[in-house]
């Protein structure tokens, strides 16, 4: 016999339901009108159908907007998984100091991010940063506000020092969280530390090295508020990201008709590289030795 349903309980999820509605459907619903408009005034809006969209698909400043952005998304990834990885394991497991680690390595975190452009942007200047003197003392020559190559390098290890943290934590959570007796057949075996973790330690963080890569690609490649306050998307647009582009068509310009397509247009590519990303670590992750681990603790 089947339980009935209790239809009362649909009743908490209404304001749920609500909330959703207002701060996600309806702003979403006011950005597809206002895609396929041309708005002249409060009061009079033209339908242009896709013209908006055909204009920014063919914007040169996009497309050279979208390759720094995913440049600059892909160079992210390349060194803060490894890096986050690699201060995982290098943490204390237990005790003080791996509480004391864990506060120092979550600092970061806790900076705002105008904060963070800021201090990095008084730390690379030539004349009073410690960074940008140094480095032109010994021979360097270091100028982010002149040098497209030195305001990336200046932004991408800005945000390397930022978010790695939060790589290295939720790693080191996932490390905490496989059982001993892994560790001890591991022993009892013999094999070496580079076994344990290719066997024991990295098909055991495929989830939360998942999440990780997700969440700093999602990141990366909505960033706006770092390299805005550090270069202001200078020198010239080296660092010019998409979230800018955007801000500077709706805001710069007020043309909302074209940043409400484009603003649709940048969440489907999110959209299509976040899929394409988490079936392709899926399927790396099926053909990994996912089951070694397993394997150590039979």
């Amino acid at each position: 016999m089947n339980k009935p349903v209790n239809q009362k309980a649909w009743l908490l999820v209404v304001p749920v339901f609500i909330c959703v509605a207002f701060s996600a459907i309806l702003p979403l619903m006011t950005v597809v009108n206002y895609s396929v408009q041309d708005i002249i005034s409060p009061t009079q809006h033209v339908f242009v159908g896709t013209e908006w969209f055909r204009a920014i698909i063919n914007d040169d400043d996009l497309r050279g907007a979208l390759g720094r952005q995913i440049i600059f998304s892909a160079c992210v990834l390349l060194f803060e998984i490894p890096l986050g990885v690699g201060l995982a394991l290098a943490m204390p497991a237990s005790g003080w100091r791996a509480s004391a680690s864990l506060v120092v390595l979550a600092m970061p975190l806790l900076i705002p991010w105008n904060v963070v452009g800021t201090i990095w942007q008084i730390f690379g200047r030539p004349d009073i940063g410690l960074l940008g003197y140094a480095l032109n003392h010994a021979g360097v020559e270091y100028n982010y506000t002149a040098s497209p190559a030195a305001a990336w390098i200046t932004v991408l290890v800005m945000d390397i020092w930022h978010w790695t943290p939060l790589v290295a934590l939720l790693c080191y959570a996932g490390l905490r969280a496989i059982p001993d007796a892994f560790y001890q057949a591991a022993e009892i075996d013999g094999a070496s530390r580079f076994a344990v973790f290719r066997y024991i330690e990295l098909p055991k963080m495929r989830g939360v090295l998942m999440i990780a890569v997700l969440l700093r690609f999602m990141d990366s490649f909505m960033i706006y508020t770092e390299p805005f306050v550090l270069t202001g998307g200078g020198p010239g647009d080296s660092t010019t990201f998409l979230s800018q582009y955007l801000t500077q068509k709706a805001v710069g310009q007020f043309d909302l008709g074209p940043a409400a397509a484009f603003s649709l247009i940048y969440f489907l590519i999110i959209l299509l590289l976040c899929f394409i990303l988490y079936n392709w670590m899926e399927r790396v992750g099926k053909g990994g030795p996912a089951s070694s681990g397993d394997d150590y603790a039979q």
